[in-house]
């Protein structure tokens, strides 16, 4: 599904070259749901928006189905590998439903008429479907992170890539939050960025921990935690 093959992403500061990516290597399998964690400034985030183009790299290759993603359009590649947000980055101007057809319709994946049907679909699945035409200024973290899972599955992309969607939530909305992921994403291949352990465990079939923009481990919940077989793992879960 996805394989990452020594990648780096290097930068330039008054200090020198920083290197935000240092020889990522990882294979995705389809529908596996990876979480990222590790310390801030470990390079996740940066990783995350590798994926789908919206960062670029240095050197090395990042290949979905076995295809570089060089050699995809930015936009193809983003249907294929939606993305969603740690603040939500809904369109202020449009309705909650505008918000999920729009890129569909636009996109000429589907008619206006099953884009509203899937809309529909989905935000019922959701528990949105009676804010169909309110706008995003009147929904509340949980139903602004809600709309932006539905508008992203409405893609019906093969991969979701998740960035922080709990941090700006409070701890009873993070756990409804982890219920839409597990019940909406069976079917999907995912990658998440989170500190939040509590939504981590809840999704995720295999964890990855990074620092210094390297992988340090990668494995099972016991594999990477229980057995406690690194320092910085410790310090981070306050062990």
């Amino acid at each position: 599904m996805i394989k990452v093959n020594k990648l780096f992403k290097k930068v330039e500061s008054d200090k020198g070259i920083k290197r935000l990516l240092n020889g990522i290597d990882l294979e995705i399998k389809k529908n596996e749901k990876v979480v990222i964690i590790g310390p801030s400034g470990a390079g996740k985030s940066t990783f995350l928006r590798c994926i789908n183009m919206l960062e670029n790299f240095s050197s090395g290759d990042i290949l979905f189905n076995n295809k570089s993603i060089l050699d995809f359009k930015p936009d193809i590649l983003r249907q294929k590998i939606g993305m969603i947000f740690q603040h939500f980055n809904l369109f202020s101007h449009m309705t909650v439903k505008r918000n999920i057809t729009f890129a569909p319709v636009k996109l000429k994946l589907c008619t206006k008429k099953q884009a509203n049907l899937r809309a529909l679909d989905l935000l019922k699945k959701v528990k949105l479907e009676n804010k169909l035409n309110i706008f995003p200024s009147r929904l509340s973290g949980g139903e602004k992170q809600r709309a932006a899972i539905a508008r992203a599955l409405a893609m019906q992309p093969e991969v979701l890539l998740v960035d922080e969607p709990t941090s700006a939530l409070d701890p009873k909305t993070v756990g409804e939050i982890s219920s839409v992921f597990k019940n909406l994403a069976k079917d999907i291949t995912m990658i998440a960025v989170t500190h939040d352990m509590n939504f981590a465990k809840n999704i995720a079939t295999r964890f990855v921990f990074m620092e210094n923009g390297e992988i340090i481990e990668d494995g099972s919940y016991q594999e990477v935690f229980e057995e406690k077989k690194y320092e910085k793992i410790r310090s981070f879960l306050q062990i």
